[in-house]
């Protein structure tokens, strides 16, 4: 009996023991398997956390680039080049319109009598008035209107370095580069009209002075056809002249005068406005006009216009402002228009020391 219960006992310890050592292998062997799962999955969310810390490295990085980029560089500002009006001390002159412009002049074409005269004798560059007579040369040369013309390297602004919508190798006639020098004032047109005439450049430019002292410009010399070198200069008594003989050719007066104009170059179709907005307004009757612009020169403007039944020759140089030159050309117009009809009388006006200041009143 004993060794039966003995028997059964040290079955159920053994079996007991072979169940707790079996259960503590499973453990064993499970634990560092669990470990290194845990493990993984610490050094994913790591490796996730320093991916995000890199992104918003790169973040941070393109912030601060954009920063930089928006960053304004400012320079210091270039003061102004002085006309040569201005350093002749010409702009002291007083008057009684109270004009902008340090040169004026107003001439009732008809009878040639002075209306306004201010420092009128003073030589001065003209800028572009200078294609006036250029429209003048090439007008009175009759050459055909209907030739092709290529702009080249040649006709590019190398005085100035001003832009132009004319690309070297654009095709235009003769007739159109005239008409966009004289009503857009553009530069390669006009240098092209030169360029091209027969003999030259050299020989254009020749005849521009021939004609100057054929109509009395005494005062006048013209380098170069587009009047960005200031070498080009004439005073107001001398530009009214021109502006007179100028008046009596048809083309001229014609495209000096029309508001806009359009030329196809190209696939593209180019759109050209007057530089004197003037001739846009209905108050205003011009027949002929001519702006232009130098730092040397200021703002110019030449017209033929009617004011009051009369017909006028106006001339302004070296003006302050982009606007005050037509500002100007207001003032006179208004000051004629109040002009009551006695018999006229030449007047000195304040200022005449600095040259010689003087005005019609009626």
């Amino acid at each position: 009996m004993f060794c039966s219960h003995h028997i059964t006992f040290g079955n159920v310890l053994h079996r007991i023991l072979f169940f707790l050592g079996l259960t503590f292998f499973v453990v064993a062997v499970s634990l560092p398997q669990a470990n290194a799962a845990q493990g993984k999955r610490q050094v994913v969310k790591v490796s996730k956390v320093s991916k995000n810390m890199v992104v918003a490295k790169r973040k941070v990085s393109r912030t601060f680039g954009t920063v930089r980029r928006k960053s304004v560089v400012r320079a210091e500002a270039v003061p102004m080049r002085p006309s040569f009006g201005q350093i002749a001390g010409l702009h002291g002159a007083q008057d009684a319109l109270d004009l902008k412009s340090s040169v004026a002049l107003v001439i009732d074409q008809d009878t040639s009598e002075v209306l306004f005269s201010k420092n009128d004798q003073a030589v001065l560059p003209i800028a572009s008035l200078t294609k006036l007579m250029t429209g003048l040369v090439v007008s009175e040369a009759r050459l055909p209107m209907n030739d092709v013309i290529t702009i080249s390297q040649a006709d590019v602004d190398t005085e100035k370095g001003s832009s132009s919508r004319l690309k070297v190798g654009t095709e235009l006639t003769r007739g159109e580069l005239l008409h966009l020098a004289l009503m857009s004032s553009e530069n390669r047109a006009a240098h092209a009209l030169g360029r091209t005439f027969p003999g030259g450049l050299p020989v254009f430019v020749g005849l521009m002075n021939a004609k100057a002292q054929a109509i009395g410009m005494n005062d006048t010399n013209y380098a170069e056809p587009t009047g960005l070198s200031s070498k080009n200069q004439s005073s107001a008594r001398d530009l009214a002249k021109l502006v007179n003989i100028a008046y009596g050719d048809p083309t001229l007066r014609e495209l000096s005068t029309s508001p806009a104009h359009q030329v196809a170059v190209g696939s593209q179709t180019l759109q050209y406005n007057n530089t004197n907005r003037l001739v846009k307004n209905p108050s205003w009757d011009i027949g002929l006009q001519k702006t232009g612009y130098i730092s040397e020169a200021g703002q110019c403007l030449v017209m033929q216009t009617k004011v009051a039944g009369r017909k006028l020759i106006m001339v302004f140089l070296d003006s302050a402002g982009k606007l005050s030159r037509l500002g100007d050309a207001e003032r006179v117009r208004r000051w004629v228009e109040s002009i009551p009809s006695a018999k006229s009388s030449l007047v000195p006006l304040a200022g005449a020391a600095t040259g010689g200041v003087l005005a019609t009143v009626r």
